[in-house]
């Protein structure tokens, strides 16, 4: 019996999202304002996405974090988790508070 490549369902959905057409390899760059500025560029350009662009952009990247879980490298993670502040800066929404 011929060996199956296991392939998770998150990965097929981070690689080929149907709402958004994303560039090559966009959560491992290291500039968080260059990974925003390129989800919010897919997202505004987007026709397929069910939610608003924002939310769209921004659901996406809390998606790709969580599934990445433990194997996300701490430094990545940060750059990510920087994103979050990015995208809402560049759609004008309100900055969080930190507590």
């Amino acid at each position: 019996m011929a060996k199956k490549t296991a392939r998770r369902w998150s990965q097929e959905v981070t690689e080929s999202s149907n709402a958004l057409d994303l560039e090559a390899g966009v959560f491992s760059w290291d500039d968080p304002r260059q990974i925003a500025e390129s989800l919010k560029g897919s997202a505004d350009r987007s026709e397929r996405r069910k939610a608003s662009p924002f939310a769209s952009a921004m659901s996406l990247l809390t998606f790709y974090i969580n599934r990445a879980g433990k194997k996300l490298p701490r430094k990545q993670r940060k750059v990510l988790e920087r994103v979050k502040e990015e995208l809402r800066e560049l759609y004008g929404r309100p900055r969080r508070s930190s507590g």
